[in-house]
């Protein structure tokens, strides 16, 4: 035993040594943890329906090169976490954008329709007015109606998300410290501010924003020095990326010229943007649409990773409410799923569509705007499908060749990732609930 004993202390020595090393990292950490970095500016980006099943079709539509060497997104290297998206519901367990916005904006969760408020109505401040309290700028670049469910639920503080036009007098007439709530609007929803009733946009003026109606305007924004902008640049939603025309700005033009105006804010700022339509594209189980509404969001997360990277004071997170669709890559059997298919269609199916419903030969459109060859079985039962029918039968085929699967047409219930980079990313590691979200920006806006 005694020529064992020296071997005992060594090993009882070095397991104390270790003992003391990692409680003195672990002490460390926490500490650390508890302290927060400091953080000048927060944006939050918000994939509307964007699922996990969302990221892997984007990462194959992406990729030029075999898929045994598939390569990663932009959003991909800062994947942190998950979360759950249920809401405050004991008959519907799977969220509504509204509900899940609500959690994320103000760290309660509430029933599906309710915006900015608890399940008993009452009014919960939301980091946005936060933030503004705070001194700092603030920002909303959606690519659907600005008052739409996920931005309002930033803002303001209604029963229903339905009140679309409540919602925008809202963004008009409520105010902290005198002031407007939100000094960047970008987005579409021009009809509820311009209506018959109220001049929302000439409300709007008085109270010292430019008004932007194009993306020519936008972009000459940049050059001005007026840091409150409103920017309605379609009556309803904006039209898909794919389906956009010139004078339509991109998700990732609206980042930018909201970021050059928020910046000059010492204090700092709070900007929402969100890919709006990669849910709307889910619920019509549009796959050409969806990875064209994931660039615009690819392209958009890009600018503020690039700000942040430089700044060294922004905080970025970027998450789903929920996803959309039950998009399903392969179906019936087939362990293939053919993204480049994807790439041939120019424009919508609802576009194409709406182009012969217009007038236009159904042949000549679809060889006009899908880039590989038709059979004329396909052909004909575009040809043969009823006016309103006619984007499901282009549908049909698209999802057919991809060997694209759906389940539905609604909302699914499973858990979202999340992604953050720059000061205090670490808070976001892990599982967490989607309150989590507006709790560790409460945190950080003190």
């Amino acid at each position: 035993m005694r020529k064992y004993f020296k071997v005992y202390i060594f090993l009882i020595f070095s397991m104390l040594l270790c003992f003391l090393t990692y409680t003195t990292y672990a002490y460390k950490l926490t500490k650390k943890v508890l302290k927060h970095s400091p953080v000048k500016n927060i944006i939050l980006f918000i994939g509307d329906g964007m699922g996990y099943q969302y990221l892997t079709a984007y990462r194959f539509y992406k990729n030029r090169v075999p898929f045994k060497n598939v390569g990663l997104t932009s959003l991909d290297k800062y994947l942190v976490g998950s979360q759950m998206t249920y809401p405050f519901d004991n008959d519907e367990n799977i969220t509504d954008s509204a509900a899940s916005a609500t959690a994320m904006a103000t760290g309660y969760k509430t029933y599906n329709g309710y915006v900015g408020v608890n399940e008993k109505l009452e009014p919960k401040e939301t980091v946005l007015e936060r933030a503004k309290k705070l001194g700092k700028s603030t920002g909303l670049v959606v690519t659907v109606e600005v008052n739409h469910a996920t931005p309002a639920c930033f803002v303001t503080h209604v029963k229903s998300r339905k009140l679309m036009d409540l919602i925008a007098d809202n963004y008009c007439d409520e105010k902290i410290l005198g002031k407007n709530k939100v000094d960047i609007i970008l987005g579409g929803g021009k009809k509820h501010f311009l209506r018959e009733d109220r001049n929302l946009i000439k409300d709007f003026i008085k109270r010292g924003y430019a008004f932007l109606d194009t993306r020519e305007e936008l972009l000459q924004a940049c050059n001005t020095k007026n840091n409150k902008l409103l920017g309605l640049f379609a009556d309803e939603a904006l039209p898909k990326a794919i389906d956009r025309l010139s004078d339509i700005p991109s998700l990732k033009e609206m980042t930018q010229v909201a970021l050059s105006k928020l910046k000059n804010n010492n204090k700092g700022f709070f900007l929402l943007v969100e890919g709006s339509q990669i849910d709307s594209c889910g619920h019509k189980n549009d796959i050409v649409g969806a990875m064209s509404e994931m660039k615009d969001f690819e392209e958009a997360f890009e600018v503020a990773v690039d700000f942040a990277l430089k700044d060294k004071k922004t905080l970025v997170v970027a998450t789903a409410d929920h996803s959309t669709g039950g998009l399903s890559l392969g179906k019936n059997k087939n362990y293939y799923w053919n993204p480049f298919i994807i790439k041939k269609v120019l424009k919508t199916p609802y576009f194409i569509a709406d182009m012969i419903a217009k007038g236009c030969d159904t042949k000549e459109a679809l060889e006009k705007y899908i880039s590989f060859p038709l059979t004329s079985k396909e052909i004909s039962s575009v040809e043969k499908a009823a006016k309103d029918s006619k984007a499901a039968a282009i549908l049909e085929i698209i999802d057919k060749r991809t060997n694209t699967g759906w389940t539905t047409i609604g909302h699914t219930g499973e858990d979202v990732p999340v992604f953050a980079l720059g000061p205090n990313k670490d808070m976001f590691r892990g599982f967490h609930d989607n309150t989590w979200i507006a709790k560790c920006f409460f945190k950080l806006l003190f």
